[in-house]
Formats: C-alpha cells, sequence, structure tokens
C-alpha cells in the first residue's frame, strides 16, 4: 500500500472525526503524527481542509449517487468519498489519478468490499458531472458550501461584501509569520528563508510580518528552533501596537491561549504581563512557545469574568480582550468552523463577551486603555458589542483605532481576505480619569 492511500486514508477518519464534532486542528495533529514523510503530512492537511472547507457541498452530492447512505456505518468510507469529489472539483487533480487513488486508499482503510462502489460513486460522478453540478449550484448552501444561517447573517451584516466574504473563506489561507525583534530582524530573517528557497513578502504596515507564498511545515524552517518567529495572521499581529506599550506598563492578555499576543507584547515592549486562561490545560503550550521565544510572562488559569481566584488587586495599565468568539472570520484557516457553529452559538458568544468586557473595565486604571479583538466579522459581536458597552459606562471613551477598515461602530473591521489577511475586528476604550 502506498504512502500517499495511507495519507488519503487517514484523511478520511480524520475528516470523518470533524464532521462528527472534532476540531480540524486537534484531528490534524492526531493523525498527522501517523505519517513520517512531511509531504504525506502536507496532503494530509490539504485534503482534510479541503474536505471541510467544502463538506457541505459534496456531502449532498453522495446523496445523490448512493443507493443506500453510507454516513452512519462506514463513516470513513463517506468521508473518502467525499475526498474524492474533492480531488476531482476543487484540488484538480487528473481523473485517472484522482479514481485509482481514492479507491486504494478504500482498501487501506481495511474496506476492500467497497472498493468497487468506491469507483463506481466516483465513475457515476464524471459521467453525471454536468447535471449534478449545476443541481447543486441552484441551492445557495451546496453552491457556496455554508450553511443557510450564517449566509442569512453576512448578508444582513455585510450587504455589499456577502459575497465575497463567502468567496474568500473558500479560498485557502496565506501563512503568516511574526518576527522575534528581540532575536532577529524581519530583513535578516527574510534572506535565510530566502537562502533555503522560501519566498516571503514583507507588508509596510506590519513591521514584524512576513507572508509566506506557500504555506509549509514551519518547524522545518530556519530559526524556527531558535525562536526567531512564530506563526501569526497578519490582522492579528495589529493587537499590541493598538495596546499603546510603554516600559514597565502592567498588562492583562485575558483570554490569553494560545499566546501568540502575549509573546507579541512581551517582544514589542518591557512590560510585566499577565497571560490569563480559563482552560488549564492550554497553558503548558503556551510556556512552552514563550519559552521558546525566549520571553517571561506570568502564565495562570483563570476565568477573566471572575476575578476572585486570580486577581491580586492591583490595577492594570493596559488589557487586551481577544474575546472568545463565533471565529466567523478565520473560516479560511478553520472551515470546520462552518460545520460546527450554529446561528445560536452567536448570541451566547455575544452574552458571554459582555460579561468579559463589564467584569475587566474595573480593572483598568484610569487613563488605561482596553484593546477589544475578536476574529469574528459579526455585527453582534462586534460594532453592536461596543455600542451597547460605551452605552453602559460612561467613563469609556472609544479612541479610533486608524487601521484604515471597514468602519463597524466604535471599532474597524477587516473581512476575510483583505490585505491577505483574516477578517478581524478592533475597537480601542480608554478610561477617563
Amino acid at each position: 500500500m502506498s504512502a500517499a492511500a495511507d495519507a488519503r486514508a487517514l484523511a478520511a477518519q480524520a475528516l470523518a472525526e470533524v464532521v462528527a464534532g472534532q476540531s480540524l486542528r486537534a484531528a490534524f495533529a492526531a493523525f498527522s503524527t501517523k505519517l513520517a514523510d512531511v509531504r504525506d503530512r502536507a496532503l494530509l492537511s490539504s485534503l482534510l481542509h479541503e474536505g471541510a472547507r467544502w463538506w457541505l457541498r459534496f456531502d449532498a452530492a453522495l446523496s445523490g449517487l448512493l443507493e443506500q447512505p453510507l454516513r452512519q456505518r462506514d463513516a470513513a468510507i463517506h468521508a473518502l468519498l467525499v475526498l474524492g469529489l474533492v480531488q476531482l472539483e476543487i484540488l484538480g487533480l487528473p481523473e485517472y489519478a484522482a479514481v485509482a487513488a481514492t479507491v486504494e486508499a478504500a482498501r487501506a482503510l481495511r474496506k476492500p468490499q467497497l472498493a468497487g462502489l468506491t469507483n463506481a460513486v466516483l465513475r457515476r460522478w464524471l459521467r453525471e458531472r454536468d447535471v449534478r453540478t449545476l443541481a447543486l449550484d441552484r441551492e445557495a448552501p451546496t453552491r457556496t458550501a455554508h450553511p443557510q444561517w450564517l449566509l442569512d447573517a453576512l448578508g444582513a451584516d455585510w450587504t455589499r461584501e456577502g459575497d465575497a466574504i463567502v468567496a474568500a473563506n473558500n479560498t485557502p489561507a496565506p501563512l503568516w509569520l511574526r518576527v522575534n525583534r528581540r532575536r532577529t530582524t524581519r530583513a535578516e530573517l527574510a534572506a535565510r528563508l530566502g537562502d533555503h528557497g522560501v519566498e516571503s513578502m514583507a507588508p509596510a504596515h506590519l513591521p514584524d510580518a512576513l507572508m509566506l507564498a506557500q504555506s509549509r511545515d514551519v518547524t522545518t524552517l530556519p530559526g524556527y528552533l531558535e525562536g526567531e518567529f512564530s506563526v501569526q495572521d497578519g490582522a492579528a499581529q495589529f493587537a499590541a501596537a493598538l495596546l499603546d506599550l510603554h516600559a514597565g506598563a502592567r498588562v492583562l492578555d485575558a483570554c490569553a491561549a494560545p499566546g501568540g499576543k502575549s509573546a507579541h507584547i512581551l517582544e514589542s515592549a518591557d512590560v510585566e504581563l499577565l497571560a490569563l486562561d480559563r482552560d488549564a490545560a492550554r497553558l503548558p503550550r503556551m510556556r512552552e512557545n514563550l519559552a521558546r521565544l525566549g520571553l517571561q510572562a506570568e502564565v495562570r488559569s483563570g476565568d477573566a469574568a471572575d476575578a476572585a481566584g486570580w486577581r491580586d488587586g492591583r490595577l492594570f495599565d493596559r488589557i487586551l480582550l481577544d474575546a472568545p468568539c463565533s471565529a466567523t472570520g478565520i473560516i479560511r484557516r478553520q472551515p470546520d468552523i462552518k460545520l460546527h457553529r450554529r446561528a445560536a452559538d452567536i448570541n451566547a458568544a455575544a452574552a458571554a463577551q459582555s460579561r468579559l468586557l463589564d467584569a475587566l473595565w474595573p480593572m483598568l486604571k484610569p487613563g488605561g486603555r482596553l484593546v477589544y479583538a475578536t476574529c469574528s466579522v459579526l455585527v453582534a459581536e462586534n460594532g453592536r458589542q461596543i455600542q451597547a458597552f460605551l452605552q453602559r459606562e460612561p467613563r469609556a471613551r472609544p479612541v479610533p483605532a486608524g487601521l484604515g477598515w471597514h468602519a463597524a461602530g466604535p471599532g474597524e473591521q477587516n473581512l476575510p481576505g483583505e490585505s491577505g489577511m483574516d477578517g478581524f475586528f478592533y475597537a480601542i476604550v480608554e478610561k477617563s480619569n
């Protein structure tokens, strides 16, 4: 059995678990360890991401191609058939190669009795492709591979930009790096990457950022083990600058895991940082990342909305609230969001964000600054959320972020794909004396 067949078989198993509720990131981490070759891991990653991205389209296609459903009794084979269609229609693999490799993967899944069915289903799709494609394109959810509730929300919040957001969500995101300015310079790292055949671009508006022309396993890049860079989307790299840091400031990163913004804060200024997260299981990885980068912070487990278990009574000069949200701005990177989020989740997220804002505000010094951020594109979690907060707090004063993004109430919104970056929202609020 070929390694490629094993990669496809593992991708099918991982995709079946993602559809059942596991996060794509966790599924990839678990299954990629079973492949030794970096090229096979790259194939697994591509198949898994595109399978999740296009599941709502090609899962629907299978309902017309299968005489009896497979999902319950042979979930991995069902996922493999979706991946077969993805290889044909999205990845553009040659027809013979895609069909043959998918059939071989069915055998790798120890389902040789279903290899013939796999071949027949994919061959039938090829024969009936035009008619079936037209049928899928008639309905918005199968045409766009987005759930109807999300299409409705995007249409309501972004009337003119909704189609562009959907199109961006269906395109893989580039790989962004953030240079650790305490260990190297952007020019030096770009040169080292270039010497290893890795092309990068240096955006003028983000002094620590490099955007790579192609995605890859960053652990194999020069400088990774030495802590010279981290992976962080360009939009997320504005947070440290918006905090307007100064030496000696006491800073709270209220929802810190996995720690990218905490690290950038420490790379940017000599501050006293408390990196807080309610999920204690995520803290060891954050500490490992800080150690790799040569940075130090107080890393603690605690609920930012309940200070009793972690606060020492001192106030903070700066607070970053990168609030838990729907993550609808990072579907390019985490396409399983389309499968896992529901309309009801938005109201629940907005209520939690409101509680966090109200709980953290008393911990900010007079004259201090709070930066509110989400990776959502939905108004309920962003502009409307901050507008309501300003109405509740008479001492809260909005400060323009000056990013040149879309105006979104008291804040600014980048939409997915704009300037190559994720969908992201920022609002700055200062406390009057």
